[in-house]
């Protein structure tokens, strides 16, 4: 990590110790973004299951990202603060719970957090797309594309 740079704790730790780092091979859904600025790629896969209300929800979540502290640790807290979250919850984690479940992230680095919560939602839209729903009307929607290509 660079010196000039403040994470919290928290932003260490979870660069430190990535939380569900890895894939899953027969993931229900995948996303891929990439930030051309800073060159951060993210990876999220997530496992689909029902629960006791027969609702759609995020069973596991794994990530691969390559990038800085600051992309690693906001991969790692968007599949803790998704993990267990129905799919319409899941789709409406913004950049701020990602930064706020870091305890903060510098300025330079918000970008990151976009991209995490990015990821998540175009693994969940993967999901429903190959179950045939059909999300066009819903495909520029909750996606911040101003610096990702996908």
């Amino acid at each position: 990590m660079t010196n000039n740079t403040n994470y919290s704790e928290k932003v260490k730790d979870h660069f430190l110790n990535p939380r569900n780092m890895g894939r899953i091979d027969d993931a229900n859904g995948v996303g891929q973004l990439g930030n051309k600025v800073c060159g951060d790629v993210m990876q999220v896969y997530i496992k689909i299951e029902k629960n006791k209300e027969n609702k759609e929800f995020i069973k596991d979540i794994k990530f691969q990202t390559m990038g800085c502290a600051a992309a690693i640790s906001t991969s790692s807290m968007i599949t803790e603060i998704a993990k267990g979250k129905t799919l319409e919850e899941a789709m409406k984690i913004t950049n701020s719970d990602v930064e706020e479940g870091l305890n903060g992230l510098p300025p330079i680095k918000m970008h990151c957090s976009n991209l995490a919560a990015d990821t998540l939602k175009v693994a969940i839209k993967d999901y429903y797309k190959k179950k045939g729903y059909d999300i066009s009307e819903h495909e520029n929607k909750d996606a911040c594309y101003r610096c990702c290509e996908h």
